[in-house]
């Protein structure tokens, strides 16, 4: 009876902090989407209250109304799901390939090419950031132009130069690798017994029973793709190819409204919102099942 009480205790103890830190982590969130429907003078005129996180009597749809015809808001958010889309759908298929060949195939070298991924986990991208410019600087692109197909010399101002250095991602191969792992190799024996090659074995068994940590990557190579502002600040310089991020700078620039800024974040948070919740469930069974192991 003592011990009963003691778990109920404790679990009641553990969701009043799983609460606090939820609200702790919420309240910029909710006070930008509240604000983003308040004129300047209602957003500094309730700061110390509790008011400043709820919408006022006189809510309008103004700010939103405003960003759209002040930027080229749309543009940059049809600039930044194409990244996205891309950076996600070819990240995952590459990441995961290198994760199944690093943890289900024989090959010299393996143990060296996967230390070199866990070594590439602690540089930042800063780092690299002046290298990589220097690289697409001389890499060529195909363009298709008057007199047909022409190679031209370098790959700024486009959205090829935002996704293909980022779709090798050393987090997402390794968090491949270790959900493989533990994948039973019981499956390739008997995949194999059948005829199934490397192939088979990565397309029929191995990815069909790992959706948890799929949608982990696809989280994980979302929000970097869509949340990209040293680099594109660094090889964009029109607004044909930019994305969300560097644009909110542009519009600050333009605009001193703080309702207006408010609203342009709250758009340009919620694709992230909507993914990680489309995902959660597969997100939190990835963690649990696998999580990041030595």
């Amino acid at each position: 009876m003592i011990a009963s009480s003691h778990n109920r205790l404790r679990r009641a103890m553990l969701f009043a902090l799983m609460g606090a830190l939820g609200v702790l982590f919420a309240a910029p969130l909710l006070f930008m989407f509240a604000s983003s429907f308040k004129s300047d003078e209602a957003i500094f005129a309730n700061l110390t209250s509790v008011t400043a996180y709820l919408p006022n009597a006189g809510w309008s749809l103004t700010n939103y109304r405003a960003i759209f015809e002040r930027s080229n808001l749309p543009l940059f958010l049809l600039n930044s799901t194409i990244i996205a889309i891309v950076v996600v759908a070819g990240g995952v298929l590459l990441n995961s390939m290198l994760a199944f060949a690093l943890c289900r195939l024989r090959w010299r070298g393996r143990d060296t090419v996967l230390a070199l991924v866990v070594a590439m986990m602690i540089i930042p991208f800063e780092v690299i950031a002046i290298p990589l410019l220097s690289l697409v600087a001389r890499l060529p692109w195909p363009v298709l132009g008057q007199g047909g197909l022409a190679w031209q010399m370098g790959w700024f101002n486009s959205l090829h130069v935002q996704i293909v250095p980022f779709l090798a991602n050393a987090f997402c191969v390794f968090l491949f690798y270790q959900f493989f792992r533990d994948i039973p190799r019981e499956l390739d024996e008997a995949a194999k017994m059948d005829g199934a090659g490397p192939w088979a074995l990565y397309f029929r068994i191995i990815m069909p029973n790992s959706g948890p940590v799929i949608a982990t990557a696809a989280i994980v190579l979302f929000i970097g793709a869509w949340n990209q502002y040293l680099w594109p600040i660094m090889v964009v310089q029109g607004e044909a190819a930019r994305p969300v991020q560097p644009g909110i700078q542009q519009f600050f620039g333009r605009s001193n409204s703080w309702g207006q800024i408010m609203a342009y974040a709250s758009v340009v948070t919620l694709p992230v919102l909507a993914v990680f919740l489309a995902f959660q469930r597969q997100f939190v069974a990835s963690v649990a099942g696998s999580g990041i192991k030595g």
